[in-house]
Order: structure tokens, then sequence, then C-alpha cells
């Protein structure tokens, strides 16, 4: 098949080297000369202030609380949150349609990496808590409060995934001036209540709102731009795999340091590796099961209750796939890098490289070799493992949605 052979092409193509090669020569200069910490010293000063001269105002604001508000803006929150959009996506892929979901999910991933790279590359203060009264119903709004401010996620992504699936819907749906003008104004009104809802929670100024739906706003023209390519390469481009690895392992390096660790960066490799098990699933199986041509739910032949057999059969898959690829990526990586002689530390996953004891000696170092003194090149000491594990968990778990599970369909013939 053509894009199984593409993928096996001898080498990068001279736009995908120019492509790398700008992304390490930004890793290579924001580390040399500080570019990060530059930035943040311009930006968060006028953030910090902003927050702070919202403060009253935001405390008049929730005067107004009641319960029913509480629960409102909680659930609505919780509707357009990445987790949310993590378990509808698969269900969009199993309903037929594939084109919508690899788009959203790929525009989610570049949304999320935006959007994080510049909470933590300014590193501004969300409302103080107290005086503000912030309410963090789930345990998913306890790790955003953990999270600097500016920009607002929420805002962002329901600016960039309502407005993409707007223009989808009017792009190859029937429509008329009465549905453009009725779904302008349903997105309109979720962004507005969206934003609302995150200054009555506490959880964003009014500052971080704005600055949510301009970032959005940018990034979904952009996205219309280049869709359309992005898609075409995903199919039926060449060196697709090798290329997109490459450039998920650079975007790690790329990743700005804030200035205290928070969730931002975990959020970042979860979705980067999503969006790797997707483009490698896709581009393996597009003829199979991604073509124009698959059927749609509601069609004679993928009626309601099929569909409904797709997802009892699929999420349990999905999740001992993703239990599975955890458990094995926490044995071998440690193994791999320690045979590697790259340096690791975890912070999480695996207890016995917790320590913080330096049980290498400078004999381990030397017999390290080459690859070692490649990465004492870069800035930091020791890498965390849990990245890697989080990455290839989520890669894995993306690729079973697009390839091992509707294989599983097919021999159902479900």
């Amino acid at each position: 098949m053509e894009a199984v052979t593409a993928a096996g092409g001898a080498g990068l193509t001279k736009w995908q080297a120019a492509a790398l090669s700008a992304v390490a020569g930004w890793v290579w200069a924001a580390s040399f000369f500080g570019l990060t910490r530059r930035a943040r010293a311009l930006a968060q000063p006028w953030v910090t202030r902003r927050v702070l001269a919202e403060t009253p105002s935001i405390l008049r604001f929730q005067m107004m609380h009641h319960k029913l508000l509480d629960s409102f803006f909680s659930v609505l929150s919780c509707v357009v949150s990445v987790p949310f959009y993590t378990g509808f996506l698969p269900l969009l892929f199993w309903s037929g349609h594939s084109k919508l979901a690899r788009q959203m999910t790929l525009l989610m991933a570049f949304c999320d990496y935006l959007g994080n790279s510049v909470k933590d590359a300014v590193s501004a203060p969300r409302p103080s808590s107290p005086p503000v009264r912030r309410v963090t119903a789930t345990e998913d709004e306890k790790e955003n409060a953990m999270e600097y401010g500016l920009p607002s996620s929420h805002a962002l992504n329901t600016v960039c995934l309502m407005g993409y699936l707007l223009h989808y819907v009017l792009t190859y749906g029937p429509h008329d001036n009465v549905m453009v003008a009725t779904g302008l104004s349903l997105a309109f009104l979720l962004v507005m209540l969206v934003g609302v809802g995150r200054i009555y929670l506490g959880m964003h100024s009014l500052t971080d709102v704005i600055a949510g739906i301009c970032f959005g706003g940018v990034i979904l023209a952009f996205w219309l731009v280049v869709h359309n390519y992005v898609d075409a390469f995903v199919v039926s481009g060449k060196n697709v795999t090798t290329f997109w690895a490459s450039l998920s392992l650079l975007l790690c390096f790329a990743y700005p340091k804030p200035e205290f660790p928070t969730p931002s960066f975990e959020y970042h490799t979860a979705f980067n590796g999503v969006a790797f098990g997707i483009v490698y699933g896709i581009q393996q199986t597009y003829f199979h099961f991604h073509n124009p041509d698959v059927p749609l739910i509601f069609s004679p032949q993928l009626p309601l209750i099929a569909f409904v057999g797709r997802v009892l059969v699929g999420i349990p898959t999905i999740l001992v796939v993703k239990f599975c690829s955890k458990a094995l990526s926490k044995w071998l990586l440690p193994v791999m890098c320690n045979t590697l002689g790259i340096p690791i530390v975890s912070s999480c996953y695996v207890p016995a490289l917790k320590a913080s004891d330096k049980s290498k000696d400078k004999s381990d170092a030397k017999q390290a070799g080459y690859l070692q003194k490649v990465f004492s090149l870069f800035p930091q000491k020791a890498y965390d493992v849990d990245t890697g594990i989080r990455f290839v968990q989520y890669a894995s778990l993306a690729w079973s949605v697009v390839d091992l599970v509707p294989a599983i369909f097919s021999h159902l013939n479900l």
C-alpha cells in the first residue's frame, strides 16, 4: 500500500529536515541565550499586576455565588476539558468520522502544547485563593489549579475545537444562512460561558481568559490554513513515522522550563504521545479503516446497536493496552536508558529511581560511551524517565484506537 511503502522511505525530505533543524536550533538558542528567562522577565510582572488589579472585581463577581451556579460552571468546565475530549475522540473514530476525529486530535495536541508552553514560559499566577473563592469539584480541576494562569486553556481549547467543529460541519454538511448564524451564535455563547465560568470558579482572571480566547483565535486561523496539508501528509506522506517521532522528541526538549514545576508538561507529554499514536496508526491502516468510504453511524452498514457493540468492545481493549504498555515501558525504558548510558531519574513511576543520591560514580560515566556525551550537551543533568513512560502509554492507547480496535471490529463484523 502507498502509505505503508512511503513510510519506509530512504530518508527525510528537504522540508522535513529543515523543520526538524529549525526546532533543534530553537532548543539550542533558547538554552544558550536564556530566551525563556528573558521573555518571563518581560511578561510575568505585567501579567501579575493585572491579576492582582482584577482580584477585587473577581471578589465582587463571586458575591453572587450559588450552589446551582457552582454545579453548572463545574460541569461546563468538565465538558470542555481535555479529559472529556480524550474520552470523546475514540467514539468519533469508531462512528466513522475519522477525518474529523484525527483533525481534532492533532489540533488539540497543538493547542495543548502551545497553550501550556505559554503558561510555563510566563509563569504568571492565578488569582490568589484566598481571598478568591476557588471551586475545584473534580481531581482534574485540582490539578488544573496547580498550573500557571495565562492563558486560560479552557477558553483556548473551546475557541479552537468548537471553531473547527463548526467549520467542518459547514464545509461537509448541508447548510443555509440560518444554520450558519445558529452555529456561530452557539459557538460564541459557549466560549462566553466558559470564560465567565473560569472567572466565577476562581480559576482565572479576565486577562487570562481574554489571552486564551485571543491565542485560540490565532491558532484556529492558522490551523484552518494548514489542516488539509497536515491531513494529506498523515495519510499518504513520506517518512511520516520517522518525522513525527523525531518531532515529538524535539518538542519535549523545546518545551520551556517553568519557574516552578507544574503538571502542564505532563499533559503535553500525554497528548504528544496521543498525536504520535494516532498518526502512526492512521498512516498504517488508512485504506483499511479510515478512508472516506467507511460506514458512518446510523447508516445501514453501521446501525446504533453495532456502534454500541463497538464501544463495549473498544473501551476495555484500549484500557488494557494502556495498562500493559505502561507496565512494559516501566520495565523496559530504564533498562534501555541504563544500557545506552542516558542519565535518568523518576519522579513517580519507578520508585528505585526516585532516590536523589548519586549512586553512579565517575567510572560509571566513563563507561557510558558516546551517547551519554551527546546528552551531556543538553542542560539537564538527568532525564525523567516518567516522560518516556507517559509518552509510550498514551501513544499505545491512541494506536489501539485507530489500528488494533478497528481490526477487532472487522474480525467481529461490527
